[in-house]
């Protein structure tokens, strides 16, 4: 098995999409893009790298995804968000993998960019993630966010060099945007799996979160960036229990 079908999700990615799809020429045979209806040139740009384009409403990040999963012709899925694009060394790793036959499950190290810097410490490097996988027995779950794979136990894993880039965030303006809308979402999680939130984990939580983030994982070895990014992972911390809590009042 040796062909590979790439999956992208998008809505609104004009400004990132066009590096994705490129990226993914070399090592896909196959482009399948997701789209839910987007009002920029997002699906002119898509088709105009040759990606198959197929347009239905939003039904989750991972029912959106498993839907592109079903329209591929191949075995081997290689799963990226509209922001993410394959650097040369994992295009290349990815090609050898081919070249002997590809078993199993594949992940990669995603590398994120943050206000025109790419972050190689804190909590999100290294990011490992699975991105390439068989869809006859791997698929993404249901959450509301923060989608996860579901694979099989015992299935073989294989680490590929290089770097997954994750153009995230451009300015502060979008990650305020961006961490008001997963927060909600976080919650929303939280709230529908009975969970509640303490004032012990409103009040230590973002704290807990910022020392792990700026400090026992040398987010300061990243300067101003990576204590921006601290901040903001405590933050999201607390409004996420925060609004959890709101969430628990409503209903009593």
């Amino acid at each position: 098995m040796n062909a590979i079908t790439a999956v992208i999700i998008t809505h609104n990615e004009a400004r990132n999409i066009q590096r994705c799809v490129a990226s993914l020429k070399t090592v896909a045979d196959e482009i399948i893009v997701v789209d839910s209806f987007s009002t920029d040139d997002t699906v002119a740009i898509c088709q105009k790298e040759g990606a198959i384009v197929k347009q239905q409403a939003w039904s989750g990040f991972g029912p959106q995804k498993n839907a592109g999963i079903q329209l591929a012709s191949h075995e081997y899925i290689l799963s990226l968000d509209a922001d993410e694009a394959l650097d040369e060394d994992l295009k290349a790793t990815i090609l050898a993998a081919k070249k002997e036959g590809l078993q199993g499950v594949y992940d990669f190290t995603r590398l994120n960019f943050y206000y025109g810097k790419f972050l190689r410490h804190g909590v999100e490097y290294p990011d490992y993630k699975i991105r390439l996988f068989p869809k006859s027995t791997v698929r993404w779950n249901d959450e509301l966010v923060h989608e996860t794979l579901l694979a099989p136990a015992d299935v073989p894993k294989t680490r590929l060099k290089g770097h997954l880039l994750h153009y995230t965030y451009f300015t502060i303006q979008e990650h305020v945007a961006k961490a008001n809308k997963y927060t909600d979402l976080g919650a929303e999680l939280n709230f529908q799996k009975g969970k509640r939130a303490s004032w012990f984990k409103i009040v230590f939580g973002p704290f807990a979160t910022f020392v792990q983030a700026f400090i026992l994982k040398g987010g300061f070895l990243d300067g101003g960036h990576g204590f921006i990014v601290a901040v903001f992972h405590a933050h999201g911390t607390f409004m996420k229990y925060a609004k959890l809590w709101q969430l628990n009042n409503e209903k009593k």
